[in-house]
């Protein structure tokens, strides 16, 4: 009876042409999947579909395939700057400047008033100065971009010196260690895992150290009996021993993070005031613009870089340079604190938070909790701050499902066996869209 059944199925060609106008290869593709998996059911005992039905799903499949997998979800995990969902949310100010640019056409390598070609570098290296107070900056895709072209082009076939506590991986398996040996470095570990000294650096700098390199432990802590040196005991030790000194401080802040109530986050400008040589660093963490590597420090450095042929290889595109320009454009004038959506959500009032999962708490019949918003991203590791949150009741699991099958999706939090949405990392003018989701949610759940 199956072989019967199957016999019946409609060709290709027919369901092809059923489906109507549409990428004719699409179709066909959309066609031939949906009658072998029809076909493969009917095998197992399934009755056959209605020729209508395989042709809406047919046409499903199409739509699914033009469809943009990359879209807008609302973030309610309380986690500010969340990786997997894109890190810093942009500022109006750089959104406009994207969309400005990303239109038509630009000065991106042209130089307008003399009318002869230009250097996209020079958009943001005023800024780059400007906000961190290096004598010259440059900026690559990411800072591991920005590592590893500063490890070959001035590190290449030399030692650098590294702590052992700070030789760590980052996300997606992103290790140091790795990065030296591709760059052409050697590697060179000093001291322990959690204590390392001044005089450790000193003792291992020789004839083949290039670099002493630190890096910040943005991600992790070690606590307890712990000993590291401070960036301006190293630049000495840098300068008695002839050697470079850079600084991976991968989250790029640029403000006094203890303002929030959260400890102290090292800075961009403290690095550089040090005297540091290079300090490398995110765009898109603590920051708060898009997603790029910078590299700020000593002139001739950044010059070197600059020409070198890895800085065209690892450029960004005009629509980064504009998003960069306008959120350092921000803090040079003095309004990122208002502007940025990072620091708007991390200095969002405790009321205010609260009054809004009140409100979302008797959209779904569920309860306001205190809880912790963190910063995330690889920053400020274990930090964060006092928040409110709607707790929903309900199988956590089924009910934060049905929060993603939104349009567009929720994504909240399950903490100890209950879903949470932060409204902290809720744009107010989305509390409407949430409000509808989590009642659609528990209707759904109890129907």
């Amino acid at each position: 009876m199956s072989n019967d059944a199957v016999r019946s199925l409609p060709s290709v060609d027919r369901l092809a042409a059923a489906v109507g106008d549409g990428p004719h290869v699409l179709v066909v593709e959309a066609a031939r999947a949906e009658v072998e998996e029809t076909r493969a059911a009917v095998l197992h005992g399934e009755p056959v579909p209605e020729f209508e039905v395989l042709v809406s799903r047919t046409l499903g499949r199409v739509e699914r395939t033009l469809r943009p997998s990359l879209k807008r979800v609302i973030n309610a995990t309380g986690v500010i700057l969340q990786t997997n969902l894109g890190r810093a949310p942009l500022s109006e100010r750089a959104v406009a400047a994207m969309a400005e640019v990303a239109a038509g056409y630009s000065n991106l390598e042209y130089d307008v008033a003399p009318g002869e070609r230009g250097s996209r570098h020079e958009h943001v290296r005023e800024l780059i100065r400007r906000t961190t107070g290096a004598e010259d900056g440059l900026v690559v895709n990411n800072n591991a971009a920005a590592l590893l072209m500063v490890l070959q082009v001035l590190a290449r076939g030399r030692e650098v010196i590294v702590s052992r506590g700070q030789a760590v991986e980052i996300g997606g398996g992103f290790r140091i260690p790795d990065v030296l040996v591709q760059s052409g470095a050697r590697l060179v570990e000093v001291g322990t895992t959690n204590r390392t000294y001044a005089r450790d650096y000193a003792a291992a700098s020789g004839p083949e150290t290039a670099a002493i390199l630190r890096v910040h432990s943005s991600n992790f802590q070690v606590v307890g009996f712990t000993t590291e040196p401070t960036a301006a005991e190293l630049v000495l030790v840098a300068r008695e021993r002839g050697v470079l000194l850079f600084d991976d401080l991968g989250s790029g802040c640029l403000v006094d993070t203890t303002r929030f109530g959260m400890t102290h986050e090292p800075t961009v400008q403290e690095s550089i005031g040090a005297g540091v040589d290079l300090v490398m660093f995110s765009g898109d963490k603590l920051l708060g613009g898009p997603q790029c590597g910078i590299i700020a420090g000593r002139g001739p450095l950044v010059a070197e870089l600059r020409r070198h042929p890895l800085a065209r290889a690892l450029r960004v595109d005009r629509m980064t340079i504009a998003a960069l320009n306008a959120t350092l454009g921000s803090y040079a004038a003095g309004t990122a604190l208002d502007e940025l959506p990072v620091w708007k959500m991390a200095r969002a009032p405790e009321a205010t938070v609260r009054r809004r999962a009140r409100r979302w708490a008797r959209a779904c019949g569920g309860e306001v909790v205190q809880s912790l918003s963190m910063m995330g991203g690889g920053s400020l590791p274990g930090q964060g701050v006092t928040t409110w949150c709607c707790r929903m009741t309900g199988d956590a699991e089924q009910v934060a499902a049905r929060l993603r099958q939104n349009v567009p999706p929720v994504i909240a939090r399950i903490e100890r066996g209950a879903v949470l949405l932060d409204p902290r990392t809720v744009e107010p003018k989305d509390d409407r869209l949430v409000e509808a989701a989590i009642s659609a949610a528990v209707v759904e759940f109890h129907s």
